[in-house]
């Protein structure tokens, strides 16, 4: 198997303040801070765009205007090839091949990457983590637009098609075992995107930034010299339901990390729903093909975007405890627990 390798310690185991969006004041800060910056010779600058299924995007400090468009290049050119390799919003990536085809010669380098990873995650967690559970996907998301939930002997059988273990690595290329399988990369491709554009910009003598690609990576500081911050979203589905009318208000927080540095993912049962209340989203537990019901959220720091996001991912479905246990196995890393409200 190639790609990175888990390897627990022996001993164990989205509102964002980065300086984009509506919170785009918070990173140029006030007069005094400004005034820093300027003095310095520092400035930011951010751009965006649509990658991943989602709007990514990237702050730049730089006191070299010249290198500045070059990393912003790179970076993004880093995302859509992640994008390419493993997305499923792109039928005609690397990974959408595999799935229609069942076998992929010569797979893409990254998306190979991203399977070793997602499949000693597998491992680690004990099949918590299973990047198998597309056919879940589709049945629960077919079952959604009829306005029900999946017929419990469809779901049974669906559940009979997830197994990581039917994911083959080979040398010249990668095959799914039995008909009706299909992977999906989507609870780790956002963080490793994160990890690539992070790298692309380090290439360029970039050492602070803050990137966004559905989760967050971040290094260095603003351009005053102060550090980034990121801030955890309430789970409250209330605020959402105030959304959904048209109230416009900002989200409440639940907590800031400051100082941000590294990587945050977080899982949440509010990112796609198949039900109102939330208790049924696209999170899985491999074993009933159902969503988990403790939790709302789980938010991972690490050291890697890849790391963080299929961490919070793996411990969503294994609950707090043991998702707790997983976690602190692994070095530099540090989990959050929302519980279903």
């Amino acid at each position: 198997m190639s790609g990175p390798r888990l390897r627990p310690r022996a001993e164990r185991r989205r509102v964002l303040f980065g300086g984009f969006g509506a919170l785009a004041a918070l990173a140029a800060g006030p007069a005094a801070f400004r005034g820093l910056a300027r003095a310095r010779g520092r400035r930011s600058a951010t751009r965006a765009g649509l990658a991943l299924g989602t709007t990514v995007a990237l702050t730049l400090v730089s006191d070299r205007p010249e290198v500045v468009e070059a990393a912003f290049r790179d970076a993004f050119a880093a995302i859509r090839a992640v994008e390419a390799a493993g997305s499923l919003f792109r039928p005609d990536s690397a990974l959408a091949r595999l799935n229609r085809d069942g076998r992929l010669e010569a797979p893409d380098p990254l998306l190979r990457t991203m399977l070793g990873f997602g499949l000693s995650l597998a491992q680690a967690s004990g099949g918590a983590f299973d990047p198998t559970v597309q056919p879940l996907w589709t049945l629960w998301a077919a079952a959604s637009a009829r306005g029900a939930r999946p017929d419990p002997r469809a779901l049974a059988q669906a559940v009979e098609r997830v197994d990581w273990r039917g994911v083959v690595l080979e040398e010249d290329g990668v095959r799914l075992a039995r008909p009706g399988m299909g992977v999906t990369l989507n609870g780790l491709i956002q963080g490793f995107a994160a990890d690539q554009a992070m790298a692309a910009l380090a290439r360029h003598g970039i050492a602070d930034a803050f990137v966004d690609t559905g989760e967050f990576g971040a290094s260095g500081r603003h351009a005053d010299g102060r550090p980034w911050r990121l801030g955890l979203p309430s789970r409250n589905p209330a605020e959402d339901v105030a959304r959904d009318h048209r109230q416009e208000r900002p989200r409440t927080l639940a907590a800031v990390i400051d100082p941000f540095a590294g990587f945050a993912a977080t899982s949440g049962d509010d990112a796609t729903v198949f039900s109102p209340d939330r208790r049924d989203h696209h999170i899985f537990d491999p074993v009933t093909g159902r969503s988990p019901t403790a939790l709302s959220a789980v938010t991972v720091m690490a050291p890697s975007g890849l790391l963080a996001d299929g961490l919070s991912t793996a411990a969503f479905v294994m609950g707090e405890e043991a998702g707790a246990g997983l976690v602190a196995g692994f070095p530099d890393c540090s989990v959050r627990f929302t519980p279903k409200v």
